[in-house]
């Protein structure tokens, strides 16, 4: 089993996507934004194989207005230095790699021109993981689409167009059940009439549904049918943010909620997870249920965690520093705990202070002293609660970009 994430890092430097407005999407603005989107895929795809995530779903975003006329870029071409250079490392690292076409990629739309350039985002989606070297069991995942009044019908027009699809899209189609309009049921009557595999979501059969089951009970249904050639099944899972509207998913992952998921489960598929913190989650994950047991692993992401622990809970961090002391141990559950749970409790005004007194531990005695001045006056004016604490970690984050921190580089507090 491997357990991923979804399109975007966060804590990890130049781990965004950028993209343009059509307005200036000239062919020289694309080809910058390309270049730029494919070495922050790099840096991605390096940060999966260096913390052995093995499932990651790439975002669509990669070449702006690849199924637009606007963008008349031969990018399979131009860039093919930089998609080999990508796919030798996703193959190196066993990346099975996804993605997600967008809501208005509607193979049973009512109009035709969205039929249409529906199946012009498809191909746009299939060249780009081709690209990459995926084969079979790289999957592209679609909603069913919209009702328009007539469920029976919309399902009939989505059989029919997608019977009409060129096997280079088939081959690496999937569905899935949403929260609203297509339940589990109901992908899986389409799968009877086309062959197309399932993917099932959780959360969005919690919040529709016909018959309420347990998720172990729908993996196994839905499992039947992938084929031998599509790998092994994916699943998609997620937590309810419990303050934002039905649907909304967590900002992280809560340990205690997966593992129930994880040991009710008669199979083990590949889980995507659909969080915010996206691979911070994953990792999450990753150590507490898919790797040989070694406190290491703990002990880098304490690197990670520790200051904004600190910044939350003085007492917790010790907690978690004690936890850490065995070396012969691997608390991970309790380890986890502790940092979410520190999490939920707001940071002080002292907190804070003491916080960036620790990190600007590792620059005093290598400042300039104008950086020394520069922070005793930004400190100061803190003591007084005259300024933001964010201007602060501002100059600490320069700081360590200017002294090559690798360290403090990608701790989450700044």
């Amino acid at each position: 089993m491997s357990i991923g994430y979804a399109s975007l890092t966060v804590h990890v430097r130049h781990g965004r996507f950028r993209t343009c407005k059509q307005s200036t999407c000239t062919s020289q603005r694309l080809r910058e934004i390309i270049s730029y989107n494919l070495s922050t895929l790099e840096t991605i795809i390096d940060y999966n194989a260096n913390n052995d995530l093995h499932l990651f779903r790439i975002s669509s975003d990669i070449i702006p207005f690849a199924s637009s006329p606007v963008n008349t870029l031969d990018w399979r071409n131009e860039f093919s230095d930089d998609f080999n250079r990508i796919a030798a490392k996703v193959k190196a690292a066993k990346i099975r790699i996804s993605m997600h076409p967008g809501q208005y990629t509607v193979l049973n739309s009512l109009t035709s021109e969205i039929v249409t350039r529906s199946i012009q985002e498809l191909w746009y989606h299939v060249h780009l993981i081709r690209a990459l070297g995926a084969d079979q069991t790289n999957k592209l995942i679609l909603h069913v689409g919209g009702i328009y009044g007539d469920k029976e019908a919309a399902i009939s027009r989505f059989i029919l167009v997608y019977q009409t699809l060129p096997q280079d899209i088939k081959t690496h189609l999937v569905i899935e059940n949403d929260e609203r309009s297509y339940t589990i049921e109901d992908c899986l009557r389409i799968h009877e009439a086309t062959g197309v595999p399932v993917v099932y979501d959780n959360l969005h059969h919690l919040l529709n549904h016909n018959q309420l089951a347990s998720d172990g009970y729908w993996i196994k249904r839905v499992k039947e049918t992938w084929k031998a050639a599509d790998g092994v099944q994916k699943v998609h899972y997620s937590q309810q943010d419990l303050f934002k509207q039905r649907g909304a998913h967590s900002q992280t992952i809560d340990i205690d909620q997966f593992q129930h998921y994880y040991l009710s489960l008669q199979m083990i598929p590949d889980i995507m997870l659909e969080v915010k913190d996206k691979n911070l989650s994953a990792i999450k994950c990753v150590n507490c249920f898919e790797r040989a047991p070694h406190i290491k692993f703990l002990e880098k992401e304490w690197s990670l965690y520790k200051y904004d622990v600190l910044s939350h809970s003085q007492k917790i961090y010790q907690q978690i520093r004690t936890l850490l002391k065995d070396k012969l141990a691997y608390p991970s559950l309790d380890f986890y705990r502790l940092i979410d749970k520190a999490r939920t409790i707001p940071p002080s005004f002292d907190s804070e202070v003491n916080t960036l007194q620790h990190i600007w531990g590792y620059f005093k005695k290598i400042a300039t002293p104008q950086e020394k001045a520069t922070y005793q006056k930004l400190m100061s004016a803190n003591e007084n609660q005259t300024i933001s604490i964010t201007r602060v970690k501002s100059f600490l984050r320069k700081l360590i970009d200017q002294y090559d921190n690798a360290y403090l580089d990608q701790s989450i507090y700044l």
